[in-house]
């Protein structure tokens, strides 16, 4: 074994932590003529599945806030609270920006009323600058959309409720 592959073994090894402590499910690395590219596999109730392919997205402007702080109603803060317990409802895996369609100006992956299979895109959550799709859960029905595009997400805020 030479020195460049000892050194590129260990360099894969310390992305694949970095994918693992940071939650991504992929880096790739480009330098002159050295690649390398390391995905992680997702696993849900015994099922596995490999991380989808990435999705680059042009940046984005942040949407202007809809209603001050202090305007949304008491109620509504306990209403997302109650909707985490809810085994139909899908939380965020981490920080970061959630957008609901691949790209700017292309259709939403998923509207309310729409049927979906498990493991079918339902938006893209923007990491560290990496893309991350987010499947659904489980299969079912749309039947509410937490989010707004472009909107910054929490790690555990409800996204989506499928039933």
């Amino acid at each position: 074994m030479t020195k460049s592959s000892q050194v590129d073994q260990d360099l894969i090894r310390a992305i694949a932590e970095l994918l693992n402590k940071e939650n991504l499910a992929e880096i790739e690395i480009e330098q002159e003529d050295f690649r390398v590219r390391v995905t992680r596999s997702y696993a849900n109730e015994g099922v596995t599945y490999a991380a989808p392919p990435p999705q680059y997205l042009a940046p984005q402007a942040a949407p202007a806030p809809l209603a001050p702080a202090g305007s949304v109603p008491a109620a509504a803060a306990p209403a997302a609270e109650d909707l985490s317990s809810n085994p139909g409802t899908l939380t965020s895996p981490m920080v970061g920006t959630a957008y609901r369609s691949p790209e700017p100006g292309k259709p939403a992956f998923v509207e309310v009323g729409a049927k979906v299979s498990e493991g079918q895109t339902l938006l893209i959550i923007e990491a560290m600058k990496t893309m991350n799709q987010i499947p659904a859960h489980r299969s079912g029905t749309v039947t509410r959309i937490l989010v707004q595009d472009a909107q910054p997400v929490e790690y555990g805020e409800p996204l989506v409720v499928i039933e």
